[in-house]
């Protein structure tokens, strides 16, 4: 006979104690689950209403120094006039010269010549122009911008980029050669100096102290901007690489460079007296006084590629100095097509040039017109193709996302004319020559 299970009071404590265990435990498990499960409303808050970005740089706290030599400046005083005068209305440009020109200079920033520089070497003196820059005691200044003679700033790009960082801290911005061979010969982590580079406010007031002990350790060197590197070097500073800044090391043509740019603002173009004008027909000034009619309506959007096909007549458009190819082409070909340096030639594409932007209210109208390639064949699609009309919206790359590449819709050809509309991509829309 089963003896019933006898209740006595220890039995009873030790129960009591083991459910009130079993309890805390359970509830100490329940409170896990809810803090977990809670919906993280600071998180998510934060998240979706980020802390408010700074506004814009603008152009004034920019310092521009540019690096010339008497002799140079008379010819390439056009190029300076181009992007300082009309366009940004800068007063805070600086000219260094080694000696003061002997003709006039009429619409020219102020031209600076420092006191004891004579008998430097025009690598050391226009490195020295770093410290030249800080003794000028221009208040309210962020970034100290240097280039040369020869070098065309985008300046309204130019703020937008330095807009992305903390101008308190030590920042020395810009790239490096588009050639294999002179990185090679100089750095690859250098920024060239032709294709102009900034140096934060903070990091400029250390470097020009201690510049001169710095540049005689570097007098072997050539050039400004491989002492310069040096020295940052030493400060521990590395170079933060913004594709947008052009040394411009190759020569000839700069179609395929120029129709094929990175997906990033342009900043800078350099060596422009050394390459073909970049619009033919026209003498080197006109052909950039005729890009400079498109940055002054739409900057953002100089030398951006879009891509877009034609299925119906086995086309592909490439919209940035206008390129048609008379068959199909997927998109990663387009992209390294900037190893081709000729606009036409070898029967392989059909080149289409700025000829004028038109802007209003609602957009801007972009016009080009064929360029003759002699014997160019032409499949049926586009036998009576005499210019493409291109419509877009204003293009503003923001500061806080990373840039996409847009999309395009390309219209039947009227009149001998095709249109096509650039627009935003949608989230799972591809640029693809195949649906």
């Amino acid at each position: 006979m089963a003896v019933p299970f006898a209740t006595t009071p220890s039995r009873m404590k030790d129960c009591i104690l083991l459910l009130s265990a079993l309890l805390s435990v359970s509830l100490l498990y329940f409170q896990h689950l809810r803090l977990n499960l809670r919906p993280p409303t600071a998180s998510l808050s934060a998240v979706e209403s980020p802390s408010p970005l700074p506004p814009p740089l603008s152009l004034d706290r920019v310092l521009f120094s540019v690096a010339a030599s008497s002799s140079s400046l008379r010819s390439r005083a056009a190029y300076i006039r181009l992007w300082h005068g009309p366009i940004s209305h800068l007063n805070t440009t600086f000219l260094f010269l080694d000696r003061p020109p002997s003709y006039p200079t009429p619409s020219l920033p102020p031209i600076i010549v420092p006191p004891n520089t004579s008998s430097l070497s025009p690598g050391h003196r226009i490195a020295r122009v770093v410290k030249d820059a800080l003794a000028l005691n221009v208040p309210g200044i962020y970034w100290y911008v240097f280039g040369d003679d020869d070098t065309l700033f985008f300046t309204e790009n130019l703020v937008r980029i330095l807009s992305k960082y903390d101008n308190n801290k030590w920042y020395y911005i810009g790239c490096n050669s588009e050639s294999y061979e002179q990185n090679e010969k100089f750095y690859f982590d250098m920024a060239f100096g032709g294709g102009g580079y900034a140096i934060s406010a903070p990091l400029a007031r250390v470097l020009a102290r201690v510049l001169d002990s710095c540049l005689d350790r570097y007098r072997h060197l050539y050039g400004s901007d491989a002492r310069i590197f040096a020295c940052l070097a030493e400060l521990g500073v590395r170079l933060t690489v913004e594709p947008g800044f052009h040394q411009v090391d190759v020569r000839g043509s700069l179609f395929g460079l120029l129709s094929t740019h990175q997906l990033s603002l342009a900043a800078s173009l350099h060596h422009i007296d050394a390459v073909d004008p970049i619009f033919p027909g026209v003498s080197r000034i006109d052909a950039l006084e005729h890009l400079f009619n498109a940055v002054r309506v739409n900057p953002a959007r100089i030398f951006q590629q879009t891509v877009c096909y034609d299925h119906t007549n086995s086309l592909t458009v490439s919209v940035s100095w206008a390129l048609l190819f008379k068959y199909m082409k997927e998109i990663n070909f387009l992209l390294k097509f900037s190893r081709y340096r000729e606009p036409l030639g070898h029967g392989r594409e059909e080149g289409m040039w700025l000829q004028a932007v038109i802007s209003d209210t609602t957009g801007v109208w972009t016009n080009y017109r064929r360029h003759s390639a002699g014997n160019c064949s032409r499949t049926k699609g586009i036998e009576n193709l005499e210019g493409v009309g291109v419509y877009s919206l204003n293009l503003d790359f923001s500061i806080e996302q990373a840039p996409r590449r847009q999309c395009c819709d390309i219209s039947s050809v009227s009149d001998g004319t095709m249109t096509i509309q650039i627009r935003k991509c949608g989230i799972y829309e591809l640029i693809a020559m195949r649906g």
